[in-house]
Formats: C-alpha cells, structure tokens, sequence
C-alpha cells in the first residue's frame, strides 16, 4: 500500500494527522521521516489531535520521548539525538516499538530503521514550494 497526498500548509497536514488517528489501532507504530522543519511534528499533531489529546503536543526532540493521554496514550519518540540504536535501549525507549498500549509515532525514524517493526507504517515528509508538502504514507520502504 503506498498513497501520495500533497498538502497545502500546515493546517492541512494535521487534518491529514487527524484522518490518520481514526485509522490507527492500539500497537500500532508510524515512524516519520523528513528533512527539518518538514512538518513532522504537525503531523503529530493532527494524530493527537484525532486522538482527544488535549495537550500541546511540541518536539521531543530535547527530552526524547513524551506521551500523551487521550482516547488512547500517545507515545511520541524523537530519534533525532539517539547516536546509535543501543542508546534506544539503554533509556528505556525500546519499550514503545511496539507499545504495550497506545500508539507510537517515531520522528526520525530512519535513524532507528532495524528497531521500527516490520509492521509500522512510514511516513516521508518532503518539502515543494513554500508551505505544500509531499506526504508518503507505506507499509516498510
């Protein structure tokens, strides 16, 4: 399954976020990737946004991992600072790849690529022209 959705700016990419959640079941990991500023974390957004998050759902990039409470727990990890997968394992982050409960959305993810189960779906995040994206959503690349 592979599907191609251009977005327009920002507020279209967390609508995108949002249709996503109402898909996504408990277990289930999506790991992003994209180029900085991409949008990865508006659409991270959007999927909490769809899950009844209530917080403000910011970067994890400086504290790694954060998880939110909503209709299910979201469980946003950012490998951005991660040097090698081992250090995944000695913070304890493992544990969401897959999680327990809730859903896991991995940024940066092809950092972590032998770590993101088999059956994650991936999202490519990449920049056009001014704020449109192109967004590739696929079962393993």
């Amino acid at each position: 399954m592979e599907r191609v959705v251009i977005t327009e700016g920002p507020e279209e990419t967390v609508a995108l976020g949002e249709e996503l959640a109402a898909e996504l079941r408990p277990g289930d990991v999506v790991a992003l990737v994209g180029e900085l500023g991409s949008g990865k974390t508006t659409l991270v957004q959007g999927i909490a946004r769809g899950l009844f998050v209530t917080d403000i759902v910011s970067s994890a990039s400086f504290v790694l991992a954060r998880t939110y409470r909503g209709k299910l727990p979201l469980h946003h990890l950012d490998a951005y600072r991660i040097g090698s997968p081992e250090e995944l394992f000695e913070v304890g982050l493992d544990r969401y790849l897959p999680p327990e409960e809730g859903i896991t959305v991995v940024e940066w993810a092809d950092r972590i690529y032998d770590l993101i189960p088999k059956e994650a779906l991936w999202i490519t995040i990449e920049f056009l022209d001014g704020d449109r994206r192109k967004i590739t959503l696929r079962r393993r690349p």
